[in-house]
């Protein structure tokens, strides 16, 4: 039988774990089997910039940084690959800061 994997990122894991939930409430809707949420692990973008913009930092030799930091969370949802559950699935109202992609595995 096909699974389809569904995998979710996005920067607010709250806002991924209500949606995984309501991927699993379809499942459970039509009695198909599933698995999940299963946490990935979080890629962390760090960007460091120099505070001051003529370079020198606070003016003692030492320069002085800011860092910026995003975290892309993600979360996996394994469903079995039934027709009408993957239509009903595809028609949730989705936040649009949530990324979803869908892969059929055989």
């Amino acid at each position: 039988m096909q699974v389809a994997r569904i995998k979710l990122s996005g920067k607010d894991p709250q806002q991924l774990d209500l949606t995984g939930k309501e991927i699993i409430d379809v499942a459970k809707k039509f009695g198909v089997d599933y698995r999940g949420p299963i946490p990935l692990p979080t890629k962390t973008l760090t960007v460091t910039t120099l505070k001051t913009p003529c370079g020198d930092g606070t003016g003692h030799g030492n320069a002085t940084y800011d860092k910026w930091e995003m975290r892309i969370h993600k979360r996996l949802v394994e469903v079995q690959a039934d027709d009408r559950a993957l239509r009903q699935i595809m028609r949730l109202d989705l936040p649009q800061s949530i990324h979803v992609e869908i892969k059929l595995q055989g």
